[in-house]
């Protein structure tokens, strides 16, 4: 049997009619668009709840993964909410980018960092004027003496 150059063997397999080629219409619009399904949050109880009972059917056969079915959880959650307790970091933990400081925070958190830095220079500047004070204090022959509550000895 011959074919010609427009006929396909594999017709039926692929969708397409065999006469003309053009794809049979589908029961599913292709423009649909399907709902998103939203992403479940467990709340601290309920994740607290499900722990509890799940320490509790340990010791029955088949105790746990029926506890998993009825409640529609995926072992792999189980464990980490297990872990998770063990570290006592068991609450729900927000997802996505962390709020923003808003401008005046932000103009104010500049400004104590650079009154920080001011501060941390002048303090650094004080200490080697005081190590100075002290050497030449040594060399003249006039030791200081600590200051009260001071471990440091006196030279």
């Amino acid at each position: 049997m011959e074919r010609s150059v427009d006929e396909r063997s594999e017709s039926t397999r692929s969708g397409m009619e065999p006469d003309t080629g053009r794809r049979e219409a589908m029961s599913l619009d292709r423009n649909e668009t399907l709902e998103r399904p939203k992403r479940r949050v467990f709340t601290h109880e309920y994740k607290a709840r499900i722990l509890d009972e799940a320490d509790a059917l340990a010791d029955v056969p088949g105790g746990i993964g029926k506890l998993l079915r009825r409640e529609g959880i995926y072992s792999s959650s189980l464990a980490a909410w297990r872990r998770a307790r063990a570290n006592g970091s068991l609450e729900t933990k927000r997802r996505g980018p962390k709020p923003q400081m808003n401008r005046q925070e932000r103009r104010r958190l500049d400004q104590l960092e650079r009154e920080n830095e001011r501060l941390r220079h002048r303090l650094k500047q004080a200490e080697t004027i005081i190590e100075f004070q002290k050497k030449l204090q040594e060399l003249l022959g006039n030791p200081m003496p600590a200051p009260p509550g001071s471990d440091e000895p006196t030279r």
